[in-house]
C-alpha cells in the first residue's frame, strides 16, 4: 500500500526573491530523488513554501523499493584474456572493480563485439530506509543565490551541508511516522542554543501569533491536510496563490473604504503584487496616510518610496491621479490597525522628506554643471568613469541620428541628450533611490526647461526593459522624442556592449554580472520594432552601429576575437528576441542562417518572419527548399573571390550554358533576380520577394534532374558553378530555406 510523504525544512527567513525558484526547485528535486532511489509515486510531488518553510508532499509512495537489476559492460573478451587463456589486467582490475572474481562475470553481444559484463543486483529496500538517501539528495541540491555555512554537515561522506538560511527544524512524515534524519552541527558550534537538528512529527506556526499559548510553539502532525489544517489555525497560510489572493482581496477591500484604487504603478510594471506574498505567512492589510504637502514631489519619486523602499501600495482616484494614500500588507493580524498605520506613516514620512530635501537641492545645480563630477564615479576599471562614457555616448548618438537613423535634424537633440544622460548619477535623489536613474534627470530636464525630444530621451533611457511588442515606452509615451530616444538607447546600450566584451565582460551561463543580455535585448527590441516607436522606415543593420561604437574607445580595442565573440552572442540574442514574439524557431533559424549576423537587419529579420509562414506550405517553396541544400553545397565548390574574378572575366552565361534545363534557370535567374532585388532595397513587400523566389522551383528541380555540374570541361563547369553561386545568394537575401525543410522532414 502506498503511503504519504511529507516534509519541511524550517528555516530562518528567505529573501522574497528567492521563494519561488526555491518552491519549483523542491518539487523538482523530490520526483528527481524518489525516481533515482527507485521509489514508485502516485502523483507529482507538491511543493510549497512561506519566508519561514519550505515543504513537499507525496500523496502516495510505494512501500519498497523496485529492485534494481543492471548491467555493466567491462573491456573486450580480445582484450581479458591473453595469449595463455589467463585473465588479463584489464578483467582483474574490472573483476576487482565490482567486487567479485573473474569466473562471476558474463559474457556478453553487443553491437560492438562480445565483451565482459557483471550483472548487479540489488534487493529493494523498504522506503522508510530509502527515504533518508532521498532527503540528503535535495537537502544537497537545493541552491540558493548565495549559498550560508552555519555549521552543519550530514552523514553522507561529503561534509559540510551549506544552505540559503540555517534549517531549525525538520518535519519528516511517512505513513504518518517519523523517518530518522540528522543535520549535525560542527563540535565547535555545539552549545545549550545551537544543537543537532533532528526529525520529527512537529512544525511551527507563526512567529508572532497564536489562537493560544506561546506563538512559534511546536504543533505535532500526521498528516498533510492536519498539518495544513493546523498551520491554518496558527496563522500560516501556506500555500502561495492563497496568500495572493487574499492580499488582492484586502487590497480592493480596503481601497473602496478609502474611495481609491490601487495605483497603476504598484500593478503593472514593479511586480510588487507577485513579490509581497513572499514576505508575509500571514497577509492583512492596513490603510495610511501621508501628508497632501508631499504630493508636490514627482509622482515617480513617490511611488518608488512606497513599492520599492517600503514594499506598499500607492492609490490613485478614478482617473490615476495618485492620492496621499497606501496600503501596506503586514504579516500580523491586530487588534488596533491603527496603531501600525501610525507608525507606517512615519517612516514614510521621514522617507518623505528626505526626498523632499534632495529635489529642492537638486534642482539649484543644472544637469550641465553635473558632468564634471561623473569624472568620480567609475563606470569600469577597464573603461574609465561615466564621463568618459557620456562623451562617447554623445558621439554615438549624433552618429546614429545622423547616418542609422537617417534623421540629422534629430542629430543634435540625440548629442545633447547623450552628454547628459549620466548626470542624475551625480545627483543626492539618485544616490539614495537609484531606482530613479534616468528617470530622475529626465524630470530635473524638463525642470530646467530643455526641449521635450531632449529630457524623454535622458527620462527613457534604459527602456525598454523587456522584448514583448506591448513593452514600455510606447509611441504616445515618447511622443516628439521618440527618433531622440531610439538613438541614445541604442547608444548607450550598445556602447556598454562594445566596451564590457572588449575589456573581456563575457557572460556565461548564468554569469551576467553587467546585464549584457538585458542590453542587447533592449537594442534589439528597438530595432525590430523601429517604425512602431518612431515611425521612421530606415533598417539598421548591426555592424556599423557595433564599428561606430568600438571607435569611440581608447585603451581597449574590440579585436577580431572580441567581435567575433560579440556577434555570435548578439546572434543568440536576436534569436532569442525573435522567438519570444512567436516566431517559428525553424524559421527564426533559416532567416539568422542567410547572412552574417554583423550584415543582419533586425527590423527586415522580423519582417521575413511575417510572411514567411505563408509560403512554408507550399508546393513550389517546398520543392525548392529541398533542392537548395544541393544548390548551397554545390556554390561552395566556388569560393567567394573566384566567384567575383570570373564574373568579372569570363563570357556571359548565355554564351557558355548548352543544356535546355539549365539555359532555362539561367532565364528565370534573369528574369526574377532583378524583381527580388529591387523589393529588397524598398524593404516594403517582402511577401512579393518570396514569391518570386518560390517560382525557381520547378527550374532548380528539373535543372537537377537533366545538368551534372561538376563536368571534365572547365570552362562549362565554372559557368555551372557561378549559376549556382548566383542563385544562393539570391536565395540567402532572403532566408536559408533549406533549414526550414530539413526540420521539418527530420
Amino acid at each position: 500500500m502506498n503511503r504519504e510523504l511529507l516534509i519541511e525544512l524550517g528555516l530562518e527567513e528567505l529573501p522574497a526573491s528567492w521563494l519561488p525558484p526555491s518552491i519549483r526547485q523542491l518539487a523538482e528535486l523530490t520526483a528527481q530523488q524518489l525516481e533515482a532511489n527507485r521509489l514508485g509515486i502516485d502523483a507529482p510531488p507538491e511543493a510549497f513554501g512561506t519566508p519561514r518553510r519550505l515543504a513537499v508532499r507525496v500523496s502516495g509512495i510505494a512501500e519498497r523499493q523496485r529492485d534494481l537489476e543492471e548491467l555493466i559492460t567491462g573491456p573486450p573478451v580480445s582484450a581479458a584474456t591473453g595469449g595463455d587463456g589467463q585473465p588479463t589486467a584489464a578483467a582483474l582490475g574490472f573483476a576487482r572493480k565490482n567486487g567479485v572474481a573473474v569466473a562471476d562475470l558474463e559474457r556478453v553481444q553487443t553491437p560492438k563485439g562480445e565483451y565482459l559484463a557483471f550483472r548487479k543486483r540489488q534487493r529493494a529496500k523498504p522506503a522508510v530506509e530509502a527515504l533518508p538517501d532521498v532527503l540528503t539528495g535535495i537537502l544537497r541540491g537545493l541552491s540558493f543565490a548565495r549559498q550560508m555555512h552555519w555549521d552543519a554537515w550530514l552523514d553522507d561522506g561529503k561534509g559540510e551541508l551549506t544552505f540559503g538560511r540555517p534549517i531549525r527544524w525538520l518535519l519528516f512524515l511517512y505513513g504518518g511516522r517519523v523517518v530518522p534524519y540528522v543535520i549535525r552541527r560542527s563540535a565547535a558550534a555545539e552549545s545549550p542554543l545551537v544543537q543537532e537538528v533532528r526529525s520529527g512529527a512537529v512544525t511551527h506556526g507563526h512567529r508572532f501569533l497564536a489562537t493560544s499559548g506561546r506563538s512559534g510553539r511546536a504543533i505535532k502532525v500526521k498528516t498533510f491536510d492536519d498539518y495544513r489544517a493546523r498551520l491554518a489555525e496558527n496563522f500560516v497560510v501556506l500555500d502561495r496563490d492563497e496568500r495572493r489572493e487574499r492580499i488582492v482581496r484586502d487590497l480592493e477591500l480596503q481601497a473602496g473604504r478609502l474611495g481609491v484604487r490601487v495605483h497603476r504603478a504598484a500593478v503593472t510594471a514593479s511586480g510588487l503584487l507577485d513579490e509581497v506574498p513572499d514576505l508575509v505567512e500571514y497577509p492583512t492589510v492596513v490603510a495610511g496616510h501621508f501628508a497632501p504637502e508631499f504630493l508636490e514631489l514627482p509622482e515617480e519619486v513617490l511611488t518608488t518610496t512606497m513599492i520599492h523602499h517600503q514594499h506598499w501600495f500607492p492609490v490613485s482616484d478614478d482617473a490615476g491621479t495618485l492620492r496621499s494614500g497606501f496600503l501596506a500588507v503586514t504579516n500580523v493580524q491586530p487588534e488596533r490597525p491603527e496603531v501600525i498605520s501610525r507608525n507606517a506613516e512615519r517612516v514614510l514620512a521621514a522617507r518623505l522628506r528626505d526626498a523632499r530635501f534632495f529635489w529642492e537641492a537638486d534642482r539649484k545645480v543644472p544637469l550641465e554643471s553635473r558632468i564634471p563630477r561623473l569624472d568620480t564615479i567609475l563606470f569600469h576599471k577597464k573603461l574609465g568613469s561615466y564621463r568618459l562614457k557620456a562623451e562617447r555616448v554623445e558621439r554615438l548618438a549624433r552618429w546614429l541620428a545622423e547616418h542609422a537613423l537617417a534623421s540629422p535634424g534629430a542629430a543634435d537633440a540625440s548629442a545633447l541628450a547623450g552628454r547628459l544622460a549620466k548626470a542624475d548619477l551625480a545627483t543626492d535623489m539618485v544616490r539614495e533611490f537609484t531606482e530613479l536613474q534616468g528617470t530622475m534627470g529626465g524630470i530635473y530636464g524638463r525642470a530646467e526647461g530643455l526641449p521635450e525630444p531632449v529630457w524623454k530621451a535622458i527620462y527613457f533611457q534604459y527602456l525598454p526593459a523587456a522584448v514583448e511588442a506591448e513593452a514600455p515606452p510606447s509611441r504616445e509615451q515618447l511622443g516628439a522624442g521618440a527618433t531622440t530616444w531610439a538613438a541614445v538607447s541604442v547608444a548607450d546600450k550598445v556602447d556598454t556592449l562594445v566596451g564590457s566584451i572588449a575589456a573581456g565582460e563575457r557572460p556565461t551561463g548564468s554569469r551576467d554580472p553587467f546585464g549584457l543580455r538585458r542590453q542587447a535585448h533592449g537594442v534589439f527590441r528597438i530595432l525590430v520594432d523601429l517604425p512602431e516607436l518612431t515611425g521612421l522606415a530606415v533598417r539598421p543593420t548591426i555592424g556599423p552601429l557595433l564599428d561606430a561604437a568600438a571607435g569611440g574607445y581608447e585603451g581597449v580595442t574590440l579585436d577580431g576575437d572580441a567581435r567575433a565573440a560579440l556577434l555570435v552572442f548578439l546572434g543568440e540574442r536576436l534569436a532569442y528576441v525573435l522567438e519570444q514574439r512567436g516566431y517559428d524557431p525553424r524559421n527564426v533559424h533559416a532567416v539568422m542562417q542567410a547572412q552574417p549576423v554583423d550584415a543582419m537587419s533586425p527590423l527586415v529579420a522580423r519582417r521575413m518572419l511575417e510572411v514567411l509562414p505563408e509560403f512554408t506550405g507550399t508546393p513550389e517553396f517546398t520543392q525548392l527548399a529541398t533542392a537548395f541544400k544541393r544548390v548551397k553545397n554545390i556554390a561552395r565548390e566556388l569560393p567567394d573571390s573566384e566567384f567575383e574574378r570570373l564574373e568579372r572575366e569570363e563570357p556571359q552565361l548565355a554564351d557558355l550554358l548548352r543544356e535546355p534545363a539549365e539555359v532555362a534557370l539561367a532565364g528565370e535567374l534573369e528574369r526574377r533576380r532583378p524583381v527580388i532585388e529591387s523589393l529588397l532595397a524598398e524593404g516594403t513587400n517582402y511577401r512579393r520577394a518570396l514569391a518570386e523566389a518560390a517560382g525557381f522551383g520547378p527550374a532548380v528541380d528539373r535543372f537537377f534532374t537533366d545538368v551534372f555540374v561538376m563536368v571534365d570541361d572547365q570552362a562549362l563547369r565554372r559557368a555551372r558553378l557561378r549559376l549556382m553561386k548566383r542563385l544562393a545568394r539570391l536565395i540567402l537575401s532572403l532566408a536559408d530555406i533549406s533549414e526550414i525543410v530539413l526540420q521539418t522532414e527530420s
